[in-house]
């Protein structure tokens, strides 16, 4: 499908919001180094920031991160930037990306200044502007790993990053792997998206597709015709019968292949853990479930 075709589709979208580590060395572009994620839950932590609150694009952003009874937990751990859809916020999707944190991940998720839920500018045609909010986003997070006085300083490893997203937020995912984007930049998580213009075109990463076949928003097609676009490593998950997003609320019958394959092709690409790709298809084997992987092209 043609990147006019792809816009076409994103443009009409109506997206109602579904609802110790060892330490890696921060801005490398090495690759990561080959060890086990952390194997038990940690208790999960929030706060929310504003990157650049007086300026024409203000930038909300909710992270949550693994915690101890001192405050965040030891260790350096990999971070994951996660975009909401149209209309949608970043809580609106805290049932996966707690998760996430849980299972040793900071993630963190901007809330986009036009296609949030409640913008007072909305508009669809500013998604083509949230790729660059994510990077702005890895830059600040930056900043505080290297602030001494802010809790999160020296826990960030940002060798090792994903970015991830649910429908226009998957298309943002997508636009962040352009021309020359950092290797630090691991892998990606499209869920009910596609591509937009210039994706997959910079250094190859791993990149998983999750989407359901009876998605009337984006259709299942658009997935795969980005998945076929991509250069390196791709997966797609196939939520057989279902809709743009229910599964990823939890207690749906979907949600818990998602999480579990999700939560596994992190740890495989941020951590290194090589059998937590072995687990990738198991994950996903269920009834309702349908699994394919294909190596670099």
């Amino acid at each position: 499908m043609g990147a006019g075709r792809l816009i076409a589709v994103l443009m009409t979208t109506l997206l109602v919001g579904c609802a110790p580590a060892t330490a890696g060395t921060a801005g490398s572009d090495g690759p990561p180094a080959a060890r086990r994620a952390p194997e038990g839950s940690y208790a999960v932590g929030v706060r929310t920031l504003t990157l650049d609150p007086r300026s024409a694009r203000p930038l909300p952003v909710t992270i949550w991160f693994p915690t101890s009874a001192d405050g965040v937990a030891d260790g350096r751990f990999p971070v994951v930037i996660y975009s909401h859809g149209l209309y949608s916020l970043p809580d609106l999707h805290a049932g996966l990306t707690t998760r996430w944190a849980a299972a040793g991940f900071v993630v963190a998720a901007p809330a986009f200044p036009h296609t949030r839920q409640g913008a007072a500018h909305f508009t669809r045609h500013d998604v083509r502007n949230q790729p660059a909010d994510g990077w702005r986003l890895i830059r600040h997070l930056g900043r505080l790993d290297r602030n001494h006085a802010d809790p999160l300083a020296g826990h960030l490893d940002l060798s090792s990053i994903a970015a991830a997203g649910h429908s226009a937020g998957g298309f943002t995912t997508s636009g962040m792997f352009s021309e020359g984007h950092p290797t630090r930049l691991r892998s990606g998580i499209v869920i009910a998206g596609g591509g937009l213009p210039g994706s997959f075109a910079g250094p190859p990463a791993p990149v998983l597709f999750v989407h359901g076949t009876a998605d009337a928003v984006v259709p299942v097609t658009v997935g795969r015709a980005a998945y076929g676009r991509t250069p390196g490593p791709a997966a797609f998950l196939s939520l057989l019968g279902q809709d743009h997003g229910a599964y990823l609320t939890p207690g749906n019958p979907g949600f818990a292949p998602v999480l579990a394959t999700t939560t596994d092709f992190l740890r495989w690409t941020l951590y290194g853990d090589q059998s937590a790709g072995a687990r990738l298809a198991a994950d996903a084997g269920t009834p309702m479930t349908s699994y394919e992987f294909r190596p670099a092209s």
